[in-house]
């Protein structure tokens, strides 16, 4: 059976899934964590994010009707953080994540790729993401796309630095 890769907009019956998702995907990084409740109130808020009335679009990648990615784009640093002192008015890409069994197929750089697609529709001149150290194999694969480190829109959050990258979409 030949596997097709879809990429559309999350829909309503594909929630509960996605919420799972989010959960399994970011599991790896529980034991980063200071304590198991941070852990828990992040795990939670990965759930609940299917329902973040802020999301601007929210993007599903499936397999027949397998959720196998998603990742969220948010119009501001308002919508995406609530640090509007962040001053970033272009597409922010947030909770990239892939199923741990379909890890290594392309998918992130699926999703990534359509969303620069998006910010580009919209006229947008830059499309921005934050992760951290802990997520060294997605900063490779954001290197690898062009992305490039913007320190200035950078901030802390519980014990970690959340770094910021940004692409230039006139370079891409």
């Amino acid at each position: 059976m030949t596997s097709v890769l879809t990429i559309d907009t999350l829909k309503e019956n594909d929630k509960v899934a996605v919420g799972r998702l989010l959960v399994e995907s970011y599991a790896q990084y529980q034991d980063s964590y200071a304590n198991l409740q941070d852990w828990l109130d992040y795990a939670s808020d990965l759930a609940s994010s299917v329902n973040n009335p802020q999301v601007e679009k929210f993007l599903v990648a499936k397999d027949g009707e397998d959720v196998l990615g998603t990742l969220q784009l948010f119009t501001n640093s308002e919508m995406a953080y609530n640090r509007p002192e962040l001053e970033i008015y272009s597409p922010i890409i947030r909770m990239l994540a892939v199923s741990p069994a379909a890890r290594g197929k392309g998918i992130a750089q699926a999703l990534i790729r359509e969303s620069i697609a998006y910010a580009h529709a919209v006229g947008a001149d830059h499309i921005y993401l934050h992760t951290s150290d802990k997520m060294s194999k997605a900063i490779r694969l954001y290197e690898y796309l062009g992305f490039k480190r913007d320190t200035s829109k950078e901030f802390n959050k519980l014990n970690f630095l959340v770094k910021c990258y940004r692409l230039d979409i006139q370079s891409f």
